[in-house]
């Protein structure tokens, strides 16, 4: 499952100097692209750094410097380099590397998005001592965004419900995730978007894990609960189909670095040792 590595260690100050370090790791960004090397097994090496442009420190991985830094859209790749989407890079590039691609993503988003105060339209400022971009006319704080989206997979008896969202690729099946709505505890969201997404009620909601999902800016959390009532009933908006599996007969699945993935195969484990 994508997480961040335990030896990775969060750098809160946002100097906008290029670093001279020795051995610092690199992350550039085009748009939401991140340039690797023709492998994409790992980050492209940039020698010649224009340090005209902004750089973030995002943190310290394995006593190695991680800076980044967003170039022109029009930007090619050098030779021996090519550009991608940090989701392409699962299962190519180590999982530490594509967590820590996908912070320093989702920082530079923040950066782009906050240029300009919400309020009053005023240039805003990065601060030197925390990851924070200020208004010096009306003084309102930009902090980096995070949206939390609750996921649930229902479970029925030895059975677990999933679902295929209309952005997914043909034949992939997954479980249910939404956002939370201002005021909403999870609790209230896992209830609620389910019922919405599929028409059935559930139960006992039980916290599994999360999982940071920059893409841009997302938290997923996710559960488990049990049905209580209701036919399954897809919205036809952002769910299409929706049905009952057993460990002997299921859809293709989300990738393994996915926190959904994590959630249902501990699901059929448990449902599997579970005592008829």
């Amino acid at each position: 499952m994508l997480s961040t590595p335990h030896n990775f260690v969060l750098i809160p100050a946002t100097s906008a100097q290029w670093p001279s370090e020795t051995g610092t790791l690199k992350l550039c960004f085009r748009g939401h692209e991140l340039l690797v090397t023709e492998t994409g097994v790992s980050p492209f090496d940039v020698v010649d750094v224009d340090t005209s442009v902004d750089a973030i420190v995002v943190g310290r991985w394995n006593g190695q410097l991680v800076v980044t830094q967003a170039l022109a859209l029009d930007a090619p790749a050098p030779s021996g380099a090519r550009w991608t989407s940090v989701r392409s890079l699962f299962g190519v590039m180590a999982d530490d590397l594509v967590a820590i691609a996908g912070r320093a993503g989702q920082l530079l988003e923040w950066n782009r998005s906050h240029k300009y105060c919400g309020a009053c339209a005023t240039p805003t400022e990065r601060d030197a001592s925390e990851r924070v971009r200020r208004c010096p006319a009306c003084k309102l704080a930009s902090y980096p965004r995070i949206s939390p989206a609750m996921m649930c997979l229902v479970t029925r008896g030895s059975q677990i419900l999933l679902a295929r969202n209309v952005n997914f690729p043909p034949g992939r099946f997954s479980a249910l995730a939404g956002f939370l709505e201002a005021g909403e505890s999870i609790e209230d969201a896992v209830h609620r978007e389910v019922r919405e997404e599929v028409g059935v009620e559930v139960e006992k909601p039980k916290y599994f894990a999360s999982q940071s999902w920059p893409f841009p800016n997302s938290l997923m959390i996710a559960f488990t609960a049990e049905y209580v009532s209701g036919e399954l009933k897809p919205d036809g908006h952002e769910i299409v189909e929706a049905d009952w599996f057993d460990a002997g007969n299921l859809p293709q699945l989300p990738p393994r670095i996915s926190i959904a993935r994590a959630l249902i195969d501990d699901a059929l484990l448990r449902l599997r040792d579970t005592p008829t």
